[in-house]
C-alpha cells in the first residue's frame, strides 16, 4: 500500500468505529433524547473524517466547470440524506464510497505494477571506457561507437555488439523467455537484459534515445492512450449519463411534491437513492482496468500491445496472414545443392558470392558462407538490387545476374527452371546461364502446434504470403496445414494481396498480419492488427506493428489471442452486470422500494465486484 492508501485506510477504520458506535447507541435509544442538531453534529464527525476530501474535490470541480462527477453525486446524495434526517445512512454512504475508492486504488495499483515491472529494465548507469579508465556515467551521455563494460549481474544499458568476452544473457524481463541466451564476440546485445557470469566489452550501436529499452518503455507508457472502442464508448457514456441522472434525481425530488402534493421527505429520499446508485464508478474504473490488466498479462509473456484498441481488435480476429521467411521458418538459410550448368561448383559459388557481396539478405549471407572466402570488391563495378528478383552486377566488365528465374527471363537468358523444393538462386554471366544454387530453410520448432492452437483460439482462416517460389511456398503451407498461400510476390504485391483479403473479411471481424518485422513494415501497417514476431531490437517492427512478440516463439501468438479474448469477455461481463444491477435499483429507488443501503450496494458493491472481475485479466 502507498502512504496515501494507508492514510485512507486509517480514516476508514476510525470513521467506521465511530459510526458503528453511534448506530448502536441510536438503536439502544441513548441518542433519542438529544436535540436533532446534536445528533446531526455527532454523525457529522465520522462523516467529515472520511468525506472531507470528497466534499472539497466536489467544490473544486464545480469551480473548474466539472460539475457532474462521482464526487458531486456522493456529496449531493449524502448531504441531502442529512437534510431529511437519515443521519446513519448519510454517513454510511460516504464511508462505503471511500471503501470502494480504496479498493479501486489498490486494484489499479496492482494492475499498474504488472506493467511497471517492466520499468525495472531501465539501466541506471553505464560503465564507459575512457583514457583514464572505466567510469560510471549516465547512459544518455554515451556516444554511439563508444566501448562500455558490462559486469556480471549488471543490466545492459545500451544496444551494442560484443567485442570481448562471453556470457549468458537473461532476457526474461523483455521477452518472458526463461532460458538465458549465450553471447560471444560479434553477438548483438539488447539493452534492458541482464548479464550473467561473464564480463563483456561492448561497442554501442545506438544512442540511449533510440535504444531498445527506451523504445519499449515509451510503448508501454503510451499504451493507455490508445483506447478500445468499448472503452471510448464508456467514457462518452459517463459524460452524458451523469448529468442525465442528476437531472432525473432533481425532477424525482421536485415534481411529485409540486404536482401531486406528495411528501417532500419521501421523494427527496428516493432522489438520494437515485443519485447514489447512479454513480458510474463501476464502469469508468473496471473497463479501463480490465484492458490495463490484459496489456499487463501480455507484457509479462513478452508480448507488447500498443494499446487497448489493438487488444480489442485481436479479440475479433477471424483471419491471420503470415510471412514465411523468419516467421514460419527459421530464416537460417543453408546451401543444400550447387548445380552448375557449365564450369565447376566452386566457380558457380564464386559468381554468386561476388554478385551478393554487398547484400544483407539472409540468402546472400548463406551463399557467401558456403563459398567461404571474402569477395574482392574491386571486381564488381556496379551493383543493382532488384526488389523481389535478385541482383544485377557488373563483374569484370560483364553483366552478372544472381536471383530468381523471373530475373533471368526478364533479361533474356535461355535456361530451364528447376522444380525442386527450396529457394533456388539462378546465376547467369554475360547472358549465359551458369547454373543454380538450392537453399533450404527449415520450419520453426513448434510452428505446426502453434498454428493448430491459433485455429483452436477461434481464427477461421490462415494464409501465407511469400516472395519465394510457388513450389517452396506450397510445400511449407502443406506441412503446416495453412488454408491458402500466395507465392512469388514482390513487396508491393504483398500489400495488394492483403487488401484483397481485407475486402473478403466479414463485417465486425478483423485480419492480422504476422511478420518478422524486418521488411514487412508496409503490410504490418495496413493490416487491422500488425503482429511482429521475433523483433527484439527491430526499429521497423516496433514502429510499424501494433503488437510486438519480442522473441521468436510462435506459441506466444495463440497466447496473445487468448489474453485478448479473455480481456474482452471480462469487460463485457462488467458492462452487462453493472448496467443491469444499477438500472434495476434505479427503478426500485424511484418506486420507493429500494432504500439507501441497497443504493450503496448498487454503487460500491457493484464497483467492487466489477473490479475483482477485471483483475482476473492479470492472471494469464
Amino acid at each position: 500500500m502507498t502512504k496515501k492508501q494507508r492514510r485512507t485506510l486509517y480514516r476508514i477504520l476510525v470513521s467506521a468505529a465511530l459510526l458503528a458506535a453511534l448506530i448502536v447507541l441510536d438503536r439502544l435509544g441513548v441518542l433519542a433524547p438529544l436535540h436533532r442538531l446534536v445528533r446531526l453534529g455527532l454523525y457529522l464527525v465520522p462523516y467529515l473524517i472520511i468525506g472531507w476530501d470528497i466534499l472539497w474535490e466536489a467544490v473544486e470541480h464545480i469551480f473548474h466547470g466539472q460539475l457532474f462527477d462521482e464526487n458531486f453525486l456522493m456529496s449531493a446524495a449524502s448531504l441531502a440524506a442529512f437534510g431529511i434526517g437519515e443521519y446513519p445512512e448519510a454517513a454510511a454512504v460516504m464511508l462505503l464510497y471511500q471503501v470502494g475508492e480504496l479498493f479501486q486504488s489498490v486494484a489499479v495499483g496492482k494492475s499498474r505494477r504488472s506493467i511497471a515491472d517492466m520499468m525495472d529494465i531501465v539501466p541506471e548507469y553505464a560503465n564507459l571506457e575512457t583514457p583514464e579508465g572505466v567510469e560510471q556515467t549516465d547512459p544518455e551521455d554515451v556516444a554511439v561507437g563508444s566501448v562500455i563494460v558490462v559486469k556480471p549481474g549488471e543490466r545492459i544499458p545500451l544496444d551494442g555488439i560484443v567485442i570481448e568476452g562471453q556470457s549468458l544473457i537473461d532476457t526474461a524481463a523483455l521477452t518472458g523467455e526463461s532460458v538465458p541466451r549465450t553471447v560471444l564476440p560479434g553477438s548483438e546485445l539488447i539493452s534492458g537484459c541482464v548479464n550473467g557470469a561473464g564480463r563483456l566489452r561492448v561497442r554501442t550501436t545506438k544512442p540511449y534515445a533510440d535504444a531498445t529499452v527506451t523504445r519499449i518503455l515509451e510503448l508501454v507508457e503510451n499504451a493507455s492512450s490508445r483506447k478500445a472502442r468499448v472503452e471510448s464508448f464508456i467514457t462518452r457514456f459517463a459524460r452524458w449519463y451523469t448529468p442525465a441522472v442528476t437531472l432525473a434525481a432533481l425532477l424525482l425530488a421536485l415534481l411529485p411534491p409540486l404536482l401531486l402534493h406528495a411528501p417532500w421527505g419521501e421523494w427527496i429520499r428516493r432522489a438520494c437513492v437515485f443519485l447514489v446508485v447512479s454513480c458510474p464508478c463501476a464502469l469508468v474504473i473496471s473497463v479501463p482496468l480490465g484492458f490495463f490488466g490484459g496489456i499487463g498479462a501480455a507484457s509479462r509473456k513478452g508480448i507488447l500491445v500498443k494499446g487497448s484498441n489493438y487488444l480489442e481488435s485481436m479479440s475479433r480476429l477471424s483471419a491471420l496472414v503470415f510471412d514465411k521467411t523468419g516467421t514460419l521458418t527459421r530464416g537460417e538459410f543453408k546451401v543444400s545443392a550447387v548445380l552448375p550448368a557449365r564450369g565447376s561448383e566452386a566457380e558457380l559459388l564464386e559468381l554468386a558470392a561476388l554478385g551478393e557481396s554487398s547484400s544483407n539478405h539472409p540468402i546472400a549471407h548463406s551463399i557467401r558462407a558456403a563459398w567461404g572466402k571474402e569477395p574482392d570488391p574491386d571486381r564488381i563495378q556496379a551493383v543493382q538490387e532488384i526488389a523481389g528478383r535478385g541482383v544485377l552486377a557488373i563483374l569484370d566488365g560483364q553483366e552478372l545476374l544472381v536471383g530468381s528465374a523471373r530475373l533471368l527471363r526478364e533479361r533474356g537468358v535461355d535456361f530451364s527452371p528447376d522444380s525442386r523444393a527450396g529457394t533456388l538462386v539462378y546465376v547467369a554471366l554475360a547472358g549465359q546461364y551458369r547454373g543454380l544454387i538450392a537453399i533450404t530453410d527449415g520450419l520453426k520448432e513448434g510452428a505446426s502446434q502453434a498454428l493448430r492452437a491459433v485455429k483452436a483460439a477461434g481464427v477461421e482462416r490462415t494464409v501465407m504470403l511469400s516472395g519465394d517460389r510457388r513450389a517452396a511456398a506450397e510445400a511449407v503451407a502443406r506441412e503446416l496445414g495453412l488454408d491458402a498461400v500466395e507465392a512469388e510476390l514482390l513487396p508491393q504485391d504483398k500489400v495488394a494481396a492483403l487488401e484483397r483479403l481485407l475486402a473478403e473479411q466479414p463485417a465486425g471481424r478483423t485480419l492480422g498480419y504476422v511478420g518478422d518485422g524486418l521488411n514487412d513494415a508496409p503490410v504490418l501497417s495496413r493490416a487491422d492488427v500488425g503482429i511482429a514476431m521475433g523483433s527484439l531490437g527491430s526499429d521497423a517492427a516496433i514502429e510499424a506493428a501494433d503488437v510486438v512478440i519480442m522473441d521468436d516463439d510462435l506459441a506466444k501468438l495463440p497466447a496473445a489471442l487468448s489474453i485478448a479474448r479473455k480481456t474482452l469477455r471480462i469487460v463485457r461481463q462488467n458492462i452487462v452486470f453493472a448496467l443491469t444491477v444499477k438500472f434495476a435499483i434505479l427503478i426500485l429507488g424511484a418506486l420507493g422500494i429500494a432504500n439507501m443501503w441497497l443504493a450503496v450496494f448498487g454503487d460500491v458493491g457493484v464497483s467492487v465486484i466489477a473490479i475483482l472481475n477485471s483483475m482476473r485479466t492479470l492472471r494469464d
